[in-house]
């Protein structure tokens, strides 16, 4: 592979336009991606952040099992840094490598989808592997889960087994809020079987576990005060005539 024009702030801004900076990045952040997702993939890659500084280029690898990815003696993480440097044609020192554990690798629909197809992989039954997974999710307090597998399951025709579980938002703005979804392709003996796994994140107001934003149709009722009864003096009845 040729070397892509280095990936700085500073280059991007001094030499290209707006529309074509956010494009370059954009390229820069897929093919890293693809490259972690085939590189980590049993060490459970959950996402990675790209942090751009006026120094260096900061790379956070989101991952369930980090002490794999970091390697003996941190040799991993250090080969890893070497490639990304060579490819995309960083200067010694500009592009760092980290490792960040996954906080709740039950609500991380990537890191789910990667233990799904590793499961199918090693030839458990689809139905109970699916069943596995969606109760881990549901157990990890997530709000609802879909896993789809589609592909040639027993039989040589192809068909689609869908598990659901609890509440899912399909549509609007709130779905790409809260629904985590990911996507893998299983290389079975019989052919490709398609992986898609979807978790609907809980309100989470410190932010951690899953949105801060409530959901809109969520209503709070508080409950009223109790106000305070002041006695009034009953005046002496006047005698009637």
């Amino acid at each position: 592979l040729e070397p892509a024009p280095q990936h700085t702030q500073t280059t991007m801004q001094a030499n290209i336009s707006k529309k074509r900076k956010f494009v370059a990045d954009g390229v820069f952040y897929a093919e890293l991606n693809e490259l972690l997702t085939r590189e980590l993939a049993e060490e459970g890659y959950a996402g990675v952040e790209v942090r751009v500084t006026p120094m260096r280029t900061e790379i956070i690898i989101r991952a369930t099992r980090t002490q794999n990815v970091l390697g003996e003696k941190g040799r991993r993480i250090r080969e890893l840094t070497s490639v990304v440097q060579k490819r995309f044609a960083f200067t010694d020192g500009a592009v760092e490598l980290y490792a960040e554990r996954v906080a709740n690798k039950g609500l991380c629909a990537q890191a789910q989808a990667e233990s799904l197809k590793y499961k199918l992989i090693g030839g458990l039954a689809v139905r109970r592997a699916c069943y596995g997974i969606l109760r881990f999710i549901m157990e990890s307090g997530a709000k609802g889960a879909e896993v789809i597998v589609s592909g040639k399951l027993r039989a040589q025709r192809a068909k689609a087994m869908k598990f659901q579980d609890g509440y899912m938002i399909k549509t609007g703005a709130v779905a790409e809020m809260y629904v985590d979804k990911a996507v893998r392709h299983v290389l079975m003996r019989q052919g490709v079987l398609g992986v898609v796994v979807e978790i609907m994140l809980p309100h989470d107001p410190t932010g951690k576990m899953g949105p801060k934003t409530p959901l809109s149709d969520v209503i709070q009722i508080v409950e009223p005060k109790e106000e305070p009864i002041i006695s009034i003096p009953l005046e002496a009845p006047t005698p009637a005539y």
